[in-house]
């Protein structure tokens, strides 16, 4: 139950960052379930692989570097679907840092709604 809410908020939140920044644009609330699914899948299978190869760059810049493996993640997620497009990597950096945002409430909240009494 706690992950279908999570999708589903995390769809919401997809289309609240369209809302808030011009860079991101998604054309519908199913296109957004489909983001959100898609976003997931690839920090869930490829961001680990990419936090592993660039390792050495990410001590370098103190762990800033995972802002940028963050954004790609967001941009080739609008790459791969039609309907969440990302107008270009600065777009995809500011895109996934309010998303990022939106998804540490929403882990908040359901941390509480769901925690075990």
């Amino acid at each position: 139950m706690k992950l279908i809410v999570k999708w589903l908020l995390s769809a919401a939140a997809l289309l609240a960052v369209a809302y808030i920044y011009s860079g991101v644009q998604v054309t519908s609330f199913t296109a957004a379930l489909i983001a959100a699914f898609v976003i997931g899948l690839f920090n869930t299978i490829l961001r680990p692989i990419l936090v592993i190869l660039t390792l050495p760059v990410t001590l370098v810049t103190l762990g800033l570097f995972l802002f940028v493996i963050n954004a790609l993640m967001f941009w080739a997620a609008s790459g791969v679907m039609n309907g969440f497009q990302v107008r270009g990597f600065g777009a995809a950096l500011i895109g996934s840092l309010i998303y990022s945002a939106f998804g540490l409430v929403i882990e908040s909240a359901l941390e509480s709604l769901f925690s075990k009494k």
